[in-house]
């Protein structure tokens, strides 16, 4: 098997790392394609205004200068001649990648240009938060052991069981230590409150304003099935995505709408 790996925290990341173990675990050879630098939120973008750069990391293991989704297009096209490989791991993301997230991951998105381009793809995320099992909280506290136990067995399995050409599937690892985890569930998408995104104004030392994006905290009411409930148990949240964003029943009634 071959085996492109990305993410959008960097080629330096610890998460991506984490996916290399991961995609030794599945076996075969493992192409390693990263951005330069942290692209976190840059969604599906695409560089079409300034020029690529590759640099050679070392074999097998390169750096580009541009978002996941070159970094997927790059393997795929040129280092790989177009020759498409066997599957696509995005991540390991430090922090989950749930709800509207998806929305802005750029995690998310290497495995959508997989998909695109008719490979079958994964985004693997590990969340983190208060740290209740020992050790610092946050980004420091992240437990990179759940993903990289569960991960391997997990891809292996929905493999063999297979999913549609157009379909991205999204896993989400829960805040616990390995042996914590609950269980597996089918999730769907969740939803939070928007309004916890925030404008944050500072000044420079010239007294110009300039302005971060910051998020509050957030109040929403987690719904049975969906990807938020599966972490708030501990449990890994497996969530099918799709390519294809059509709203099949607004249709419906558009079309009914403007019978003529």
């Amino acid at each position: 098997m071959r085996i492109l790996i990305t993410n959008d925290d960097g080629i330096h990341a610890p998460g991506l790392a984490v996916l290399e173990r991961i995609a030794a675990k599945l076996g075969g050879e493992v192409l390693v394609v990263a951005p330069e630098t942290d692209q976190s939120g840059v969604a599906h973008s695409l560089s079409v205004n300034d020029p690529l750069r590759l640099r050679t990391i070392s074999e097998r293991r390169y750096a580009v200068k541009g978002t996941p989704t070159d970094c997927v297009i790059m393997g795929v096209k040129h280092i790989l001649g177009g020759v498409k490989p066997d599957l696509v791991l995005s991540g390991v993301n430090a922090g989950q990648n749930i709800a509207e997230d998806v929305t802005y991951s750029g995690t998310i998105a290497g495995a959508m240009e997989g998909t695109i381009l008719g490979i079958p793809s994964f985004a693997l995320s590990q969340a983190y938060g208060k740290n209740a099992y020992g050790g610092p909280g946050g980004r420091e506290g992240i437990r990179w052991d759940c993903a990289e136990a569960h991960a391997p067995g997990l891809i292996q399995r929905i493999l063999a069981a297979g999913f549609g050409r157009d379909i991205i599937i999204n896993l989400n690892f829960p805040p616990c230590p390995a042996e914590r985890v609950e269980g597996i569930s089918a999730t769907v998408q969740g939803r939070r409150d928007a309004l916890a995104v925030q404008i944050e104004s500072r000044l420079d030392g010239r007294h110009n304003a300039y302005y971060w994006i910051g998020f509050g905290r957030q109040n929403y009411e987690i719904s049975a099935g969906t990807d938020l409930e599966a972490l708030s148990k501990n449990r890994i949240s497996v969530t099918p995505l799709k390519l294809d964003l059509t709203d099949e029943p607004t249709v419906t009634r558009y079309a009914q709408l403007f019978e003529s």
